[in-house]
């Protein structure tokens, strides 16, 4: 396991997550508001292949279980200025559970506790309201810019250290 929160279990992905992997990646309800193409099975399972093969320790994408189940991915990366990013994405089934809240937290947590961060970043299509709404719990927002790679505009949200317990411990959890 790499980290738990109250809920959830953060594990390595499997070659075995395919099935629900694909209930994910390749929903167009889950793809749009990033936006992004729902994938085939098969270039679902390819890209399970090529994040089972990252070996970067800058870039970890994760598989979010709650009650041993596969319900989604998280991971840090590093953005586009160099700093560390957070990044989730749940199955729809799982929506509207406060699971996004729970592991924007606990990808904080673990960033900041763990790693020793002293910056972590997200990112977010304008149009992602539910997202939006997750990050603005604990981030500010820093700017908007075109995402040539989605062909959107996002908003980049930051958090510093310093800031990370006041709003950690202020945020509305179950929101």
């Amino acid at each position: 396991m790499i980290f738990q929160t109250i809920r959830l279990q953060i594990y390595k992905l499997k070659a075995s997550d395919t099935d629900a992997f694909f209930d994910m990646m390749g929903n167009p309800k889950v793809m749009n508001p990033i936006p992004q193409e729902a994938m085939t099975h098969k270039q679902s399972d390819a890209k399970l292949a090529e994040l089972l093969k990252y070996d970067n320790p800058k870039v970890q994408v994760w598989a979010i279980h709650f009650n041993d189940e596969f319900i989604g991915i998280c991971g840090l990366l590093i953005n586009d200025e160099g700093n560390p990013e957070i990044a989730y994405r749940l199955r729809e089934v799982f929506w509207g559970e406060g699971f996004g809240t729970e592991i924007a937290k606990g990808l904080l947590d673990y960033g900041f506790g763990d790693l020793g961060f002293e910056l972590i970043t997200a990112d977010v299509n304008i149009t992602n309201i539910p997202s939006v709404k997750i990050l603005e719990k604990f981030f500010i927002a820093v700017r908007e810019f075109y995402n040539p790679k989605d062909k959107c505009t996002d908003r980049r949200y930051h958090l510093e250290r310093k800031d990370y317990w006041y709003a950690r411990n202020f945020a509305c959890i179950s929101c």
